[in-house]
């Protein structure tokens, strides 16, 4: 008898191998897991290190030439390690191009730390979302030099067509990790990542799936590299986010996967929760293509919807990971938009951005900065903008310029993209 376990104990565990929840109604959300690659380094604990201490991975481009460019740095990632045990096929993993293999290795670590099994029937499947921007550009640009140069060739570009599209990045995560529920893309612009979280995250909570491998991914890719430098939006000194004399943004690459299950679920196999996902917002200003609205109205709005489900105020926001690019329109607009939705409270919430470090990492930007939020929920304390000489008079609130331990409870990210697109996440420490 003194071996039995306790009744309600032994109830939720049934349920859970059932397929069944235990309790009616939403569903509190929790992440297990979390992989992040990045041009500071590959995995959790040299990220963490990294955006701790405010260090630069910018450095000058190798992957393709930019010589007739204006700009020669960005975030590029530096592959120094063989991609994880796997179940995918061998062949399959020959083939994989430079975004896939950073999804992976993301994909791959958080899995790792979830201590999640591979879907065994139809009947229980998990989800995948991601969000990208680009995706497998690079292969596209293949496609066009090949028929541009030797327009009668036909070897080779089937395959280039089919590893093109975002649906077979996902299909090699779901392989390497042996899942077999539906995949949802986004493609929102530079929300992308945010927003593949959101959809898991109201997926798990509303009852629709009990457990989603959610994130985002975009690589460095010569055609979007030009793109932005022919729209002048890449910085020719250095990327300041809410610098007075700021003159633009630099591009990076990378990917971030996070392991989103129910909380039960968690407490009964007995994981280790990292943080709890507690509110998404997202709106569309539709002001311009590529410009956000001066006033930021529709991203206050994202902001206010992702704490009015996390039953949050802004004076109970302990920290803001910024979109900030470091573009003269950008910034100035979620500048207002924070003071706007903070009020009077605006002062005392801490607010910095990352991509000072990384670069803007476009479709991957916010799954890999939900994950940094995690990071320092789960360290105490706050990743430091870069040092700025003149901050924007927009920044009334606490812009983080150094190095900074803080007892953090609740923490907002936010990603707003071309075309008015907004989203907003909070997250909170776990208990």
């Amino acid at each position: 008898m003194g071996c039995q376990e306790p009744q309600p104990q032994l109830e939720k565990r049934m349920a859970y191998q059932r397929g069944t929840s235990p309790t009616s109604g939403p569903h509190r959300v929790v992440v297990t897991g979390v992989g992040i690659l990045t041009s500071l380094g590959h995995g959790c604990a040299t990220n963490a290190a990294g955006f701790r201490e405010g260090r630069s991975g910018l450095r000058p481009i190798t992957l393709f030439d930019t010589s007739k460019q204006r700009v020669h740095i960005g975030g590029e990632i530096a592959f120094e390690e063989p991609l994880p045990t796997n179940s995918l096929p061998a062949r399959a993993g020959a083939r994989l191009e430079r975004s896939s293999r950073m999804l992976l290795h993301a994909g791959l670590e958080a899995w790792a730390q979830s201590g999640w099994e591979p879907d065994k029937d139809d009947g229980k499947v998990t989800p995948i979302s991601l969000g990208t921007s680009a995706g497998a550009m690079p292969l596209g640009q293949d496609y066009f030099k090949t028929k541009t140069n030797h327009p009668a060739q036909k070897r080779g570009l089937a395959t280039l067509s089919q590893l093109y599209q975002p649906h077979s990045q996902a299909r090699a995560l779901a392989q390497a990790t042996g899942l077999r529920g539906p995949f949802t893309l986004v493609s929102n612009a530079c929300a992308s990542g945010a927003n593949a979280i959101g959809h898991a995250f109201h997926a798990v909570k509303h009852g629709h799936a009990r457990r989603v491998l959610a994130g985002g991914y975009d690589a460095l890719a010569e055609l979007v590299f030009a793109g932005f430098d022919s729209l002048q939006a890449l910085s020719t000194t250095r990327p300041r986010p809410f610098a007075a004399d700021r003159d633009g943004l630099a591009l990076g690459e990378g990917a971030a996967v996070l392991t989103l299950e129910r909380l039960e679920d968690a407490q009964v196999r007995g994981a280790t929760i990292l943080a709890e996902i507690t509110g998404y917002g997202a709106t569309t200003d539709l002001h311009h293509l590529t410009q956000p609205h001066p006033e930021g109205i529709a991203a206050a709005r994202s902001m206010a919807k992702a704490c009015l489900e996390a039953g949050v105020t802004p004076d109970q926001i302990d920290y803001i990971n910024a979109h900030g690019t470091g573009t003269p329109l950008n910034d100035g607009s979620e500048g207002a938009a924070i003071c706007a939705w903070a009020g009077r409270d605006v002062s005392s919430v801490r607010v910095s951005s990352t991509k000072g470090s990384i670069g803007h990492l476009l479709g991957g930007a916010g799954a890999v900065e939900t994950a940094i939020c995690i990071l320092a929920l789960r360290g105490g304390w706050v990743p430091p903008n870069v040092t700025l000489e003149k901050p924007d008079d927009i920044c009334r609130f606490d812009l983080v310029q150094s190095p900074r331990d803080a007892d953090l409870r609740h923490v907002l990210t936010n990603s707003f993209g071309f075309g008015g697109a907004n989203a907003t996440l909070v997250l909170k420490k776990a208990s």
